[in-house]
């Protein structure tokens, strides 16, 4: 069996996408641009080991952006090839490398299939596309044009065999290049070409951003879930809700079992048996943010969540803006996409006689269509 490593390159600091962060952990079709490209590489089977190549100083990003997935992170350098050799070192005894840049979020399983397969043949390998429009020299004015036919536009990710593209690496002395298919072919090695496709064009300007937003979406339906929960007061514990802790003389998932039945994925004790002691009196926030992160690893989008809170006590209202920006923080979402509201029985049941909390929650959702 051959080992393959995909190998995504996050080190840039590009900004012209419009975004407060580096592009590839701003947010796309909810999550991480970086994390569609891992996601694709974890979902298939061709794949051994992925590992993410990060920028100094972006590691609370990066964690931020990839949560508990399955992938090694490491730093790279100043220049993308120092970011690639620093992934080949990592990569250790691989037989086939794919090296990938994060801004390319639109990966399919059809491409890394593509690709693997040309490596029978050649040592590597590139997604490309024809060029469409008409290609034309410059000076100050509109001069010759130039044959589009013998042209294509390479795309990552570019595989390789690992020993070849390691001994080019150690043959190359052209500086910064600008892919390693170049690096590959200076050193003698023949490089395949596979269709190519527009979702994996590079994600540079706010308008790309919205293109692919759109593509990404395109085949995604709603879906709603809500949960309810229930707790006793109990006196002297602590009083934690929505991540935020309340004052108060006694202490209390509805909003993850509204996330979980979004996508149909059980309940809160289906993942969290009230049974297994690790879990007694664990913090809410782990169980929410393991919803969020079922959820993203499921191409699902977190659109909106709605909270009411049930009691007679304390007041809700001078913790509300809390609440809201806690569950937003957790859920990675705008507080706009966050609603914290509370009523009272009127002081029926055990809620208006301050036994109990209640909490009722509906989460709204973008899942992808299931096929029949």
């Amino acid at each position: 069996m051959r080992k393959t490593v995909a190998l995504v390159v996050a080190a840039g600091k590009g900004l012209r996408t419009g975004s407060a962060l580096p592009k590839q952990y701003a947010m796309l079709a909810g999550k991480a641009v970086v994390a569609h490209s891992v996601d694709a590489f974890l979902a298939h089977p061709g794949i051994d080991r992925v590992l993410v190549v990060i920028g100094d100083g972006q590691e609370a990003l990066a964690s931020t952006a990839l949560g508990s997935r399955n992938v090694e992170i490491l730093t790279g350098g100043a220049e993308r090839i120092d970011s690639v050799r620093a992934g080949l070192a990592a990569a250790g005894d691989a037989d086939r490398v794919l090296i990938h840049d994060a801004a390319r979020p639109g990966l399919s399983a059809a491409i890394i299939d593509a690709l693997l397969a040309a490596l029978d043949t050649h040592e590597g390998a590139v997604p490309a596309l024809p060029v469409p429009d008409t290609l034309a020299c410059k000076d100050g004015l509109l001069g010759d044009t130039v044959d589009r036919g013998a042209l294509v536009r390479v795309q990552t990710p570019q595989a390789f065999r690992a020993d070849a593209l390691a001994s080019a690496h150690v043959a190359w002395t052209g500086g910064a290049a600008t892919d390693d298919a170049q690096i590959l072919r200076a050193a003698g090695y023949s490089v395949a070409i596979v269709d190519g496709a527009s979702a994996l064009d590079k994600l540079t300007y706010p308008e790309d951003m919205d293109r692919m937003e759109r593509l990404m979406s395109a085949d995604l339906i709603s879906v709603t879930g809500s949960g309810y929960d229930v707790h006793r007061l109990v006196e002297g514990e602590e009083l934690w809700l929505c991540g935020v802790q309340v004052p108060h003389t006694k202490g209390l998932s509805a909003l993850v079992d509204a996330l979980l039945g979004a996508m149909a994925l059980g309940d809160i004790g289906a993942h969290f048996p009230p049974s297994d002691p690790q879990w007694r009196g664990a913090a809410s926030s782990r169980f929410v943010e393991h919803a969020r992160d079922l959820i993203e690893q499921a191409g699902g989008i977190i659109d909106h969540v709605d909270v009411t809170i049930i009691c007679e006590a304390p007041k809700i209202g001078p913790h509300r803006d809390a609440m809201q920006a806690s569950v937003a923080a957790l859920l990675r979402l705008d507080v706009r996409q966050v609603s914290i509201k509370a009523t009272t029985t009127e002081r029926l049941g055990f809620t208006g006689r301050g036994e109990g909390i209640a909490a009722q929650a509906v989460a709204s959702l973008r899942r992808k269509r299931i096929e029949t």
